[in-house]
């Protein structure tokens, strides 16, 4: 990576900056290229906003404010916006006595399928004892990109759910009541959970059975067969495509698009997992796709989400 840049040169230049999901730093390196600098999960770059799906949240038009004291610092960002959310990096004791002085954020837990907050919330960092780094606008408006729910423990046969409402969540756009869906590799039956309390149809496929109480419930429909078997003319056209399946991404790129080129599928979701390293050229081969969204979730692990949607 490159250097790091000063301040009044990252500013004149125009910068960009992006908190890696955590745990793939590397990750965000490398789709970032070696002219990026960071300091732990905050990376800077030159110039707008490039693709990048391993960030959590990017922080557009940051600048750098020089401060004196901890008031002055306070006073500085309360003059740009209302509302902050802290990333502390270094001098995390001073930094916290500056997000003291600023009103509170009082982010709580989403209650799906309630929409994400729509005021603006802006992103914070001390790069030293006596320099701000801020950015007014930024691409999730949650704390460090990090979407939290009020869980249903009782529903869903696992947690795969809450990576579904994030990702609905997250693109603004759900299944109706009495869209038709497919839900491949279902199996326990987490999504399908999802998709049905949507009051849409699911056509939950995979050899495995699902959840005996997912099975039961109204507008679920159990193909017993692999997900790589059922061909796009064996079910009727599909208002969505759900997958969470286990699968190399070059296997699920070649199903997906055996779906997209058959027409009978208008929006899809499906879940990138990786195994051993990342797999950037598989990666790239999903973004490509038009249409396409690739990003990371909070509740994904080793993995990116895939969504074309042409509705």
């Amino acid at each position: 990576m490159a250097a790091a840049l000063e301040p009044q040169r990252m500013m004149a230049l125009g910068a960009t900056a992006y908190l890696a999901a955590k745990g793939f730093e590397a990750e965000l390196a490398r789709e970032l290229g070696p002219d990026c600098t960071n300091d732990g999960r905050l990376f800077f770059a030159l110039g707008p906003a490039r693709p990048a799906a391993w960030a959590a949240n990017v922080w557009f038009d940051p600048v750098w404010i020089p401060i004196v004291s901890i008031g002055e610092g306070a006073k500085a960002l309360r003059a740009i916006q209302r509302s902050w959310a802290l990333f502390a990096t270094c001098h995390h004791g001073r930094a916290k006595l500056i997000q003291d002085r600023l009103p509170p954020i009082g982010a709580k837990p989403l209650v799906f399928p309630q929409p994400p907050p729509a005021a603006p919330l802006g992103s914070w960092t001390l790069q030293d004892a006596n320099t701000i780094v801020a950015a007014a606008r930024c691409s999730s408006p949650l704390p460090h990109g990090e979407m939290m729910f009020v869980e249903d423990r009782a529903g869903p046969p696992s947690r795969a759910y809450l990576k579904l409402w994030e990702a609905l969540t997250r693109l603004g756009r759900s299944p109706r009541p009495g869209e038709t869906c497919i839900d491949l590799g279902a199996s326990p039956g987490g999504w399908t959970w999802v998709i049905q309390s949507l009051g849409a149809h699911v056509i939950a496929v995979d050899k495995a059975p699902l959840d005996p109480a997912v099975a039961a419930l109204h507008h679920v429909e159990m193909r017993t067969q692999s997900a790589f078997a059922l061909a796009p003319g064996d079910v009727p056209p599909a208002d969505w495509l759900f997958s969470d399946i286990i699968a190399y991404p070059g296997r699920l790129f070649r199903l997906i698009m055996l779906w997209i080129e058959s027409g009978r599928a208008r929006n899809i979701v499906c879940t990138i997992k990786f195994q051993g390293e990342t797999d950037l050229a598989a990666q790239a081969a999903f973004q490509s796709i038009p249409g396409a969204q690739v990003f990371h979730l909070h509740h994904n692990k080793h993995e990116l989400t895939f969504a074309r949607l042409l509705d």
